[in-house]
């Protein structure tokens, strides 16, 4: 059970103002296997519906009447009365009964005793063809991202290295062997991914063509869906933005590229459509001048990601490659690889109850270019973070970054065995020399779900205050 999910479904359980629990994500990120594990581990009855399977639901829903509503859950889900005390209501794909999403704001005014949750796909399409009023207030929302790193190390009960990168702290030595064995891990992560059934397919057989198989079905089943919910001219403009993000993964965005004959106002609508599924992700250019980032973000311009990096390879045609170059060789695209990995784990970092974003830095000018790839908040420090898909590379955007915005730490994700050092640097700007002074975290791509912990502990102990 993801970790940070599981402690968000905790504490609103025993929340005294608790609302109907909305579980956003993409479909197949595993929200109902979510839910259903947390039952469990409650020991709560388990009121399961899934409202694609009972689309006649419609017309009790319709009602607003939320005693007839629940008795015909009851023989629905046929577990006897569904009550507050040790029971948990759970509307799966409510997607398929838009008006079942209106109807969660009664249950929280006639029923706050009951847990209620609910989850869905494509939301977004759904609420984009039904004019109905949004239970604005009484609902909360957890936002659900594929499996990360971690958590398919601990389905892959690898408990040792785990335990290694959840207590390593910086000026430890930091063991080689470990550092091999998780480079390791992290290239076939690179390939499997985070959709659940992947990495389960790929723990029982150890087989990546049966991952593959896995991602050509979920790729496929996500254009089934496009088709019950888009007009044909829509459809196509999904698909055509759906097959160019993965292509395109840390590239500044330019809507003529996804196909030159097409208006950029349609592309867009597209384009935020599939960012608010959770299907693509959007870095969005930020000044970085003060907190909070998305005060100062330009939303037209921007970096897209795509959901998971698992998906983005197969739809990239990596499938086509045999399975012992891909063992052998290097990524053509790594660089992407590599951005969209850090992307997909820092876009839900701490932020799972509200929707997932990210932001990056880029200066345009005569004088040169200058991109950092992501800038993201810990504590109240905005934190410049360079990704590097080797073991080298240049540090000048970073060094022009902190120059410009006074920055004390920057840090760098790479192949590197983990370190902490001080950088100082003669910048040249505008004819001059000026010395450039911070201090760079450099972490190896797997420790991704570290960062907030470890520069927590950076900023404690060598800059308080």
């Amino acid at each position: 059970m993801d970790r940070i999910a599981e402690k968000k479904l905790a504490d609103w359980l025993d929340s005294n103002y608790r609302k109907p629990l909305i579980i956003r994500g993409a479909r197949q990120v595993g929200k109902s296997t979510l839910v259903r594990q947390f039952a469990d581990y409650k020991k709560l009855t388990l009121h399961e519906v899934n409202l694609e399977r009972y689309p006649t639901l419609v017309e009790v829903f319709k009602t607003q009447d939320t005693g007839k509503i629940l008795r015909e859950l009851e023989f629905v889900c046929g577990k006897g009365p569904i009550s507050g005390k040790d029971g948990l209501l759970f509307l799966d794909e409510i997607q398929a009964v838009p008006i079942a999403i209106q109807t969660l704001r009664y249950f929280y005014e006639d029923y706050p005793e009951l847990p209620v949750i609910s989850a869905g796909s494509l939301l977004e399409f759904t609420m984009s063809k039904h004019s109905f009023s949004m239970p604005v207030g009484r609902v909360e929302y957890l936002y659900l991202g594929p499996v990360t790193f971690e958590e398919t190390l601990a389905a892959m009960e690898k408990s040792v290295l785990l335990d290694l990168l959840n207590n390593y702290h910086p000026h430890e030595v930091f063991p080689k062997s470990a550092h091999d064995q998780l480079l390791e891990l992290q290239r076939v992560w690179f390939l499997v991914g985070g959709m659940p059934e992947a990495t389960q397919r790929f723990i029982d057989t150890n087989a990546l063509d049966a991952v593959f198989d896995v991602h050509a079905s979920i790729i496929e089943t996500y254009k089934d869906d496009f088709a019950k919910y888009a007009t044909q001219a829509d459809l196509l403009r999904l698909h055509k933005v759906f097959n160019y993000v993965p292509m395109a993964a840390g590239e500044k965005f330019k809507y003529v590229r996804v196909d030159p004959e097409e208006q950029s106002r349609e592309l867009r609508k597209t384009v935020d459509l599939l960012e608010k599924a959770q299907i693509i992700m959007k870095a969005c250019h930020t000044d970085a001048s003060g907190l909070p980032l998305g005060a100062t973000i330009n939303r037209r311009i921007f970096k897209p990601f795509f959901m998971d990096c698992g998906l983005m390879n197969t739809i990239c045609g990596v499938q086509w490659i045999s399975l012992n170059e891909l063992k052998r060789k290097s990524f053509v695209n790594k660089g992407h690889v590599a951005e969209q990995f850090i992307a997909q784990h820092l876009a839900y970092i701490g932020k799972n109850n509200v929707s997932p974003y990210l932001t990056y830095w880029l200066r345009e000018g005569r004088a040169g270019n200058a991109e950092i790839d992501f800038i993201t908040q810990l504590g109240q420090a905005i934190v410049p973070v360079e990704v590097k898909a080797g073991k080298s590379g240049s540090l000048k955007s970073l060094q022009q970054f902190v120059n410009q915005k006074k920055g004390r730490v920057g840090v760098r994700f790479d192949l590197n065995i983990p370190s902490y050092q001080h950088v100082s640097h003669a910048l040249s700007q505008g004819g001059e020399s000026v010395q450039v002074e911070f201090d760079l975290l450099s972490l190896p791509l797997y420790m991704i779900e570290e960062l907030p912990r470890i520069f927590a502990g950076i900023v404690t102990k060598e800059h308080p205050g």
